[in-house]
């Protein structure tokens, strides 16, 4: 499902695996409608499943489903089940494992420290080394995660206590991971060396929160602290909050959080993403100009850059691609001889405004190009006399192993073909794609300190 609008996922976006969600509260309260409440905000993050397990000091809680939150949660009774006063919270999409019950999170597991809850945002990429090792040492998985194998690993652990085991096991982890680890009396935050998904915490009445975005914070009133650091862990419990760096690495926030994944009413590293994301279409303005009657944005996720291009181009922006916002996430798929149906079922242009007139078209980012080619066949048929494509993102030629579900390197347009050749496949007059300067600039973050490596083929090592 598209991160902004809720329509159904387009195969040419990059989609964000998962969401996570905890809260610490130190007096007694009954805090699983405050989780749900927090999933709901990052349900963009993943749609596939979603679960809350809680605990009262003594005994775990637990009901995960299959589908959106409102879904799985849909009933009240399910809340008056989950007591306590600490929670955790997940909502998944899934990169590494298929979309079934037995890889819904968070995952429970039996520990020499006691029984942990886990939620996993990322994904590694040492996971098939890992599970080989603990299947000789007699594990039997449930699923097929690479979360499930963290578990694994602090079961296995011979460390005095469940912190020296936790830091023993991410030393030997290499990709991407956010997590949440619930125990009876802590509630852990943890970062991978490179910060390269992310993760806050909040502050709410006698209560603290970790999120995957701060939009996870603001349905609550919470207050932001900050983000958890890379290569961080925070501990949380009676006593307060205890924070130990493990491991130090160059910061590597991933690029697309800003281009496209969170939410735009977030905050990452002190920059709020929708200023970033019209930013991005100024700097798309300043680059490549062109004349046109109107800006006209792919909504929702392309609106903000719409708008700075259209602000810095003096050109009126108009709003004519009109959302279909009854379209569910599962649709009866059109035949091959309507394939354009689907697209026209999410998206229809107003024809009265767009006859006889030049438009840009401004989106976030193009990964496969045939959304954006039917995109711009939609309108042409409607009697735009012509269309140029603006992209508020550098071209995407490479692929990414660190969480985010892209498509193989030889389906990725822009690694295989020339801006001018992308332009003709389209159907549009003319394509520019935002430089990695002007990039750079609107998210106003040292280059240094992001992951850009899908579009620089740069990763963190």
């Amino acid at each position: 499902m598209n991160p902004q609008s809720g329509l159904p996922e387009s195969p040419d976006k990059l989609h964000e695996e998962c969401g996570v969600y905890g809260i610490f509260c130190f007096d007694r309260r009954d805090i699983a409608k405050y989780i749900y409440y927090g999933l709901y905000a990052l349900q963009h993050r993943g749609q596939e499943s979603a679960g809350i397990v809680t605990t009262d000091g003594r005994t775990f809680k637990s009901f995960i489903g299959m589908g959106l939150v409102p879904v799985v949660f849909s009933r009240e009774e399910i809340f008056s089940e989950l007591k306590g006063r600490i929670g955790l919270g997940h909502t998944r999409y899934s990169t590494t494992g298929s979309s079934v019950i037995s890889n819904a999170q968070p995952i429970i597991a039996n520990t020499p420290y006691g029984t942990i809850a886990l939620a996993h945002n990322g994904n590694l990429t040492n996971t098939a080394e890992l599970k080989k090792v603990l299947r000789k040492k007699g594990y039997a998985f449930k699923g097929n995660s690479d979360s499930e194998v963290i578990c694994a690993m602090l079961s296995f652990s011979k460390k005095k206590n469940l912190n020296e085991a936790l830091v023993s096991v991410l030393k030997k982890l290499k990709g991407a991971f956010a997590i949440g680890i619930m125990t009876n009396d802590k509630l852990i935050a943890v970062r991978d060396p490179h910060g390269i998904r992310p993760l806050c915490l909040g502050h709410f009445d006698n209560s603290y929160i970790i999120s995957s975005e701060t939009c996870g914070l603001d349905i609550l009133g919470a207050k932001l602290v900050r983000q958890i650091k890379p290569g961080e862990i925070l501990v949380i419990d009676k006593k307060g909050i205890k924070s130990t760096v493990w491991s130090k690495k160059r910061p590597s926030l991933c690029v697309f959080e800003f281009i496209y994944f969170a939410r735009p009413d977030s905050v990452m590293d002190d920059r709020n993403l929708y200023h970033a994301r019209v930013d991005m279409g100024r700097y798309l303005a300043k680059e490549y100009p062109v004349k046109a009657d109107y800006v006209i944005p792919v909504p929702d996720s392309g609106t903000p850059a719409a708008i700075g291009y259209a602000s810095k181009s003096k050109i009126p922006f108009s709003d004519v691609l009109v959302k279909n916002r009854y379209v569910g996430r599962t649709f009866i798929q059109p035949t091959q001889d309507i394939r354009e149906l689907g697209v026209k079922l999410k998206l229809n242009p107003i024809r009265q405004v767009i006859q006889g007139k030049d438009i840009v078209l401004v989106d976030d980012s193009i990964v496969r190009g045939t959304t954006s080619r039917q995109i711009v066949r939609i309108l042409k048929e409607a009697g735009a006399k012509k269309v140029h494509v603006r992209v508020a993102s550098p071209p995407i030629i490479g692929t990414c192993s660190f969480g985010i579900d892209t498509a193989t390197k030889g389906e990725l347009i822009a690694s295989t073909q020339t801006v001018e050749k992308i332009r003709k496949y389209l159907g549009a007059d003319s394509l520019g794609y935002l430089s990695m300067d002007g990039l750079i600039k609107a998210i106003k973050l040292p280059k240094d300190q992001l992951c850009l490596g899908c579009l620089n083929l740069d990763y963190p090592k």
